[in-house]
């Protein structure tokens, strides 16, 4: 069912953006950041004002579970509170006395023309990532969300229009990779936020930093949650549907491979196949095309020997049920790739210790988490496991707006995280000033 059409931007509707962008900025710099941070306040009451409609917007597009819509959109309006303490994050530094008679401070100043490339399964919340914090601190915006969601994007700048946007400070483009090379190799641009997948993430990093960019490019996944035999089972269980499944697994923070340690397989995977075959509301992927590819990873898991214990095939169109898989090796498919449904492998262990090393072997270092009664154990797992958000007794490590989103190996390329005060650092440049007066 269409819904909706869009016009695809040319690299002439992109030099037109970023060259209008680039006036606004020249501005919009120069306003107070006590000042600018008021349009976000507005925005933030805009927001607010029309979260429901715009959540039903994002259900619409997107196939997402209404609920779940909503709450994207609250984690948005929670980016552009955080990013109304500008005057505050912006600060720098200071020192009387470094030498006789002279003193020196730290300042930042705003960067330029910056740009966005969001994915399709976050369409308020990721672009909420970028731009909140890109214009108060004093940049403009170019933001292209993925054409297969265009319309979360379009209200969500409506009402940033709405609340008093100076003209040309921040535009939305739509299309595919004609418009993403705009974007990379425009010369007024001077940084690029990204999330998407892996192989993206590398090109958009390695393109843009050629063309002397500032690159943050959040990448794909394969999280692991780890299961001690001391966990309390209901409440794991819980967790491991919420992460596995919810969002229908459309999402870098999913944990898709299950490690139950030792003794806590048995009674963990007995009450996880009941809840799961009891079934719970879950939401449609985001088209035919990749439910047909999701389908594909489920015949190839038990081709390559996986036991389904739960076959989600049996869905129609953009529907596939929770899917899960016992006795997965290390060398299969299921085991190693991002498939981005809820689809959740099973690969037992023997200790705590096998399953560091077997997180730890994962190319990607997006999120974990482990379930556990124990201290010792969860600070262990916590300080020796190689990705960057960690969650315990939590079974989607999303950090809150003032913390990065804070992925590691194949997960990032970059240097500066989404959000929190890499985010700050992100969009601004660092000015240090020594000075001494006679």
């Amino acid at each position: 069912m269409v819904i909706a059409e869009i016009q695809y931007a040319s690299a002439t509707d992109v030099d037109r953006a970023a060259r209008s962008a680039h006036q606004a900025y020249l501005d919009w710099r120069e306003v107070p950041v006590v000042d600018r941070v008021q349009l976000l306040y507005r925005y933030k009451a805009l927001l607010e004002q029309h979260w429901s409609e715009l959540a039903q917007v994002l259900s619409d597009e997107n196939g997402k579970l209404l609920d779940d819509a909503k709450a994207e959109v609250r984690r948005g309006i929670q980016m552009v509170e955080v990013a109304c303490g500008m005057p505050s994050l912006m600060m720098g530094d200071s020192l009387n006395d470094v030498a006789s008679g002279i003193d020196c401070k730290t300042i930042r100043q705003p960067i330029g023309v910056c740009a966005g490339i969001t994915p399709f399964n976050f369409p308020a919340m990721v672009p909420m990532w970028m731009f909140p914090f890109a214009l108060a601190c004093g940049n403009a915006f170019i933001l292209k969300p993925s054409e297969k969601v265009p319309l979360t994007a379009v209200r969500a700048v409506e009402l940033l229009n709405q609340a008093g946007l100076p003209p040309g400070l921040m535009h939305l483009i739509h299309g595919e990779k004609a418009a993403v090379d705009a974007l990379l190799h425009h010369p007024l641009i001077r940084a690029i936020s990204f999330v998407g997948s892996t192989p993206v993430a590398k090109y958009i990093y390695a393109t843009a930093a050629a063309e002397g960019k500032r690159v943050q490019a959040l990448g794909g996944a394969k999280n692991h949650i780890v299961v001690m035999p001391d966990a309390d089972m209901p409440k794991t269980v819980e967790g491991i549907i919420a992460s596995a499944f919810g969002a229908a697994g459309q999402r870098c923070l999913a944990n898709s491979v299950l490690v139950p340690v030792g003794d806590a397989a048995g009674p963990l995977l007995d009450l996880l196949v009941k809840q799961t075959k009891s079934g719970f509301e879950m939401a449609s992927l985001i088209t035919a095309d990749h439910a047909q590819r999701v389908r594909g990873y489920i015949d190839k898991g038990i081709a390559e020997g996986a036991v389904a214990l739960c076959d989600g095939r049996n869905g129609s169109g953009r529907f596939v049920g929770p899917t899960i898989f016992d006795a997965v090796t290390r060398e299969m498919t299921i085991a190693r790739e991002e498939i981005f449904g809820p689809v959740l492998a099973v690969m037992r262990v023997a200790t705590l210790n096998d399953a560091i090393e077997l997180v730890n072997r994962s190319p990607f270092g997006n999120a974990t988490s482990i379930f556990t009664a124990s201290g010792k154990s969860a600070r262990e797992y916590s300080s020796r496991v190689e990705a960057g958000m960690v969650g315990v007794n939590i079974g989607v490590a999303a950090p809150m707006a003032f913390f990065p989103f804070a992925g590691w190996k194949n997960s990032f390329f970059g240097d500066l995280h989404a959000h929190g005060k890499d985010a700050v650092s992100f969009y601004t440049e660092q000015k240090v000033i020594m000075s001494r007066w006679f």
